[in-house]
């Protein structure tokens, strides 16, 4: 009767405890895939991002996981560009809001607010902060970069 009840909580902790641990360093949605992590970039394509479209929405049937977070792609193409480098294609900070970062907080990073400079993917939460990003674009990108060790792995909560 003990075990009846024990299996299914032993599983239940270590479900959330995974997901707690992705939660505190990646901007991730509520819930989990179907591997049990949370989705990262809000289902959307992180490849398609660096083709200068419109970003495409992923599908699970083409997911990877990296880190603990499962993304997931328009395309099997896109799946195998971002299992080879996956680095090249993960937004900054975890996915969140790099301007948020700079100012200490972990805000939600938003693909329709993106820029990509020297290669690398920064989002940004909402019109409003991404114009205020692109007229210190060189000094929040510093600040972001200066502040996110110190909250990197701080809960969103604490900060």
């Amino acid at each position: 009767m003990k075990l009846k009840f024990a299996l299914p909580a032993l599983a239940a902790a270590l479900v959330l405890s995974t997901a707690a641990l992705a939660a505190d360093e990646y901007n991730v949605a509520n819930g989990l895939t179907l591997n049990g992590n949370p989705l990262g970039m809000h289902g959307i394509d992180p490849v398609s991002m660096f083709a200068g479209a419109t970003p495409g929405l992923g599908d699970a049937v083409h997911t990877s996981s990296h880190d603990g977070v499962d993304y997931y792609f328009a395309t099997a193409e896109t799946k195998e560009q971002f299992d080879a480098a996956p680095e090249s294609f993960l937004p900054q900070f975890g996915g969140f809001c790099a301007f948020g970062i700079y100012v200490g907080k972990k805000l939600d990073g938003d693909v329709r607010f993106a820029d990509i400079v020297d290669g690398k993917l920064y989002l940004f939460v909402n019109a409003v902060i991404f114009d205020k990003y692109l007229e210190q674009k060189d000094e929040v990108l510093a600040g972001a970069y200066a502040k996110w060790p110190e909250i990197r792995e701080t809960a969103i909560g604490d900060l």
